[in-house]
């Protein structure tokens, strides 16, 4: 018997996250590893689960999580996307909740390209007088 499964896409700079959600415990598996092992130390990790706790759904769905590209910062913020975009799926009325932490807001900031003849985008080789 296939229990329901919710589907939730979040991005952030390079990263890519594919959140599907089934009801369960609580458990969290991100690319086969478990939550905490997979981000390690990572402070920011933490806030990717930030959409559970506004909605009052911890423990309440198992989630099982790909993730490609970036680093851990935007993958974390990936995560966080996906999840909450996963639980409008599970329940429309939690728009009231998400909204207003930012959480359904996809965040667009991206690095700017590097120019030619400068060392990074927009910073200038070092001036030598002599």
């Amino acid at each position: 018997m296939a229990t329901e499964q919710f589907y939730g896409t979040g991005r952030r700079k390079a990263a890519v996250a594919r959140v599907f959600l089934r009801a369960g415990e609580g458990k969290i598996i991100v690319n086969g590893k478990e939550f905490q092992t997979y981000f390690g130390r990572v402070m920011r990790a933490a806030q990717a689960l930030q959409a559970f706790r506004e909605t009052g759904t911890v423990g309440r769905y198992d989630a099982v999580i790909t993730v490609k590209g970036g680093g851990p910062t935007g993958q974390a913020d990936a995560i966080r996307l996906g999840i909450a975009r996963a639980l409008l799926q599970v329940n429309p009325d939690f728009r009231t909740q998400l909204k207003p932490g930012g959480l359904l807001t996809r965040d667009s900031r991206e690095v700017e390209s590097k120019k030619y003849g400068l060392k990074k985008a927009r910073r200038a080789p070092q001036f030598s007088k002599r």
